[in-house]
Parts: C-alpha cells; sequence; structure tokens
C-alpha cells in the first residue's frame, strides 16, 4: 500500500516523506503544486505527482495507481497575517479544496486521514497550556479554515467510517538532523527561520511584532516543536489508525513556551552573532501566547519528542541555512 502525502515537498511534508521512508514500510507518493514546495527536496525513490489537491479527476488517478489506502494532508496556505489579508484565498485552499480532497479519497475507498492542523483553532485561549478540549475560537481566517476541515473530518467519520487523526501544533521549527530537509522557503515567516537568516546576514535585521502584550517580556509566548518530532507524531497516528484505532484530535507541541525576545537571544548566542532587532507594533490575527497540554499524544499514542531543546533545534536551523545557502550558490 501507499501513503500519499499532500504538500509533501513542503517543510513539514517532507520531513514526513522522511520518517515515512526510514520506517521502510510503504510506497510514499507526493501530490504538490510546487507553489512553495520544492522537487528538489524528495529523495529520488519518491514519487512526485505535480498538482492541486483540488483536482478531483488527479487525485483519484493517483489513489487508483498507486493503491493509496492513507493520506497525510499538508497542504496549505499558513501566514496569519495574509489570511486577514486575503481571508477568501485561505478558505478556498484550506478549506474548500480539503472538502474535495476528502471526497475523493471517500470516493477511492482510502480509510485513513492525518491532518495537519493548527493550535490557531483555539484562538486566545483562556488557559494555558491549552487542552484539547478547550471550546475552539480562531481569531484568524487561518484558524477557522482549518478548524472549518476538523469539522468536516468528524462529519465524514461519524457518516462513513473513515478514521483520522487531527494533530494541532504549535510553532514548527528546525530540520532534519541528517541534514536531509529543513524550512527553504525565501520569504517563510517562522521566527526561528527569519533569526537564522538575520545572524548569517541574509536579512538586514529581524522585525519583533509587538512588545506590550500580557506575557513577561510583552512579546508573545510560543510552543517550539521540532519538525522531525513532528514529522514522528503523524508517523506514530498513521500507526494508531491502521491497526484499527479511533478517530483523535491531539496536540503537537512540549508543553512549554518561549517569548520571541528569549528565541532571539538564544539564535544570537548559538550562532555567536549579533543582529540588529527592530520592535514593531503587533502584528494583526497573533494571540499572545499559545502553549500545548501535551500529555495526550503522549498517553494514547505512545509519541516520545527526542529533540526537545531549543538550542539543539536553533543550532540544526543555522545548518540549514548554510547549506541551503551552499545548494543556492551551486
Amino acid at each position: 500500500m501507499a501513503v500519499l502525502v499532500t504538500g509533501g515537498a513542503g517543510y513539514i511534508g517532507s520531513h514526513m516523506v522522511l520518517a515515512l521512508l526510514d520506517a521502510g514500510q510503504d510506497e510514499v507518493v507526493v501530490l504538490d503544486d510546487l507553489s512553495t514546495g520544492f522537487a528538489w527536496a524528495l529523495p529520488p525513490e519518491v514519487t512526485l505527482v505535480r498538482g492541486d489537491m483540488g483536482d478531483q479527476a488527479l487525485v483519484a488517478e493517483t489513489i487508483r495507481r498507486h493503491r493509496v489506502d492513507a493520506i497525510a494532508h499538508f497542504a496549505a496556505k499558513i501566514v496569519v497575517p495574509d489570511s486577514v489579508a486575503d481571508p477568501l484565498g485561505y478558505y478556498l485552499n484550506n478549506t474548500v479544496k480539503s472538502r474535495a480532497l476528502i471526497e475523493t479519497a471517500l470516493r477511492e475507498g482510502v480509510r485513513h486521514i492525518i491532518f495537519s492542523s493548527t493550535a490557531a483553532v483555539y484562538g486566545e485561549p483562556p488557559i494555558v497550556p491549552v487542552p484539547e478540549d478547550l471550546v475552539t475560537n480562531p481569531i484568524n481566517p487561518y484558524g477557522r479554515s482549518k478548524l472549518m476541515t476538523e469539522w468536516m473530518l468528524a462529519d465524514v467519520a461519524r457518516a462513513h467510517g473513515l478514521t483520522y487523526v487531527a494533530l494541532r501544533y504549535f510553532n514548527v521549527a528546525g530540520a532534519d538532523p541528517r541534514g536531509r530537509s529543513g524550512q527553504s522557503t525565501p520569504n517563510a515567516t517562522h521566527l526561528i527561520k527569519v533569526a537564522t537568516q538575520a545572524a548569517l546576514g541574509r536579512r538586514s535585521h529581524l522585525e519583533v511584532f509587538g512588545t506590550d502584550y500580557p506575557t513577561p517580556d510583552g512579546s508573545c509566548l510560543r510552543d517550539y516543536i521540532q519538525v522531525s518530532d513532528l514529522a514522528d507524531a503523524h508517523l506514530v497516528a498513521l500507526n494508531h489508525l491502521r491497526s484499527g484505532g479511533e478517530s483523535l484530535t491531539l496536540n503537537c507541541g512540549y508543553g512549554r513556551g518561549y517569548s520571541v525576545l528569549e528565541v532571539i537571544q538564544v539564535v544570537k548566542e548559538v550562532s555567536g552573532k549579533d543582529f540588529e532587532v527592530r520592535l514593531s507594533p503587533r502584528r494583526p490575527g497573533d494571540p499572545s501566547q499559545i502553549i500545548a497540554a501535551a500529555d495526550r499524544i503522549r498517553a494514547r499514542l505512545g509519541w516520545q519528542p527526542k529533540h526537545d531543546d531549543l538550542r539543539e533545534i536553533v543550532s540544526q536551523a543555522l545548518a540549514w541555512e548554510e547549506a541551503l545557502a551552499r545548494r543556492n550558490q551551486s
């Protein structure tokens, strides 16, 4: 059987591809339009189908040709301020096209879906760390677009017997410890990516958006999860479903937060470089703090993170930036 990874040429999706290949259990097929992903990020043994997840004829043909029994769904637009500026674009890509993907999967007999969701479904949570059973209240179109897909999966599971795991994760960072993949989008907005670029002189400065939040140092607090740990969470979720496990919605995080200013300081220390930091007003749609209550995924799936160390995560990100620069120069 095969696993179809939508958005598998992107940052998180490419690490899921590596996790599947390392496990050696499945054929891996990637569906990606390469709007933000890179074909070179995929190992040669992976089949790349270039196209749109909303193209139902293409998805159906791909499922039939490769005997796909499970989908890991990563394809999405993810930038919160962009979703505020372009809500219809986000609802089209993240919700409408996800609906088309789910419908095609059902028609073609796919029984399991792992969904890349987000902590943005919680909005400004009144409880920190945030438990999964907290009432969802997203404050931006990005979070709403993901929550609607969660609802669709829950409804479809009840009506048709499909099983799914929706993984709500927080801030993803770092790179494959073996240097095979990392965050490669030139204009990515991930804090650690941007900070490492500034440390290496590839950005003139780093902007901090908001220093008046109700947090200890006034900057946003986030739970940073290392990307290979996150991919492993998807893999154990897939094994859970294939072994007859029930549908689940789970947080993915470490249960501990770092502020924007704390992260910047660690990047400076690990890189040995100083760089300009500019303090700017808040961005629309950013919650002040989001930290995972992460006990349930450990209890239900037996997931055990291996890279829960901010300095290690920053070191991986720096090493990947340097490797990426060498690749782009060659």
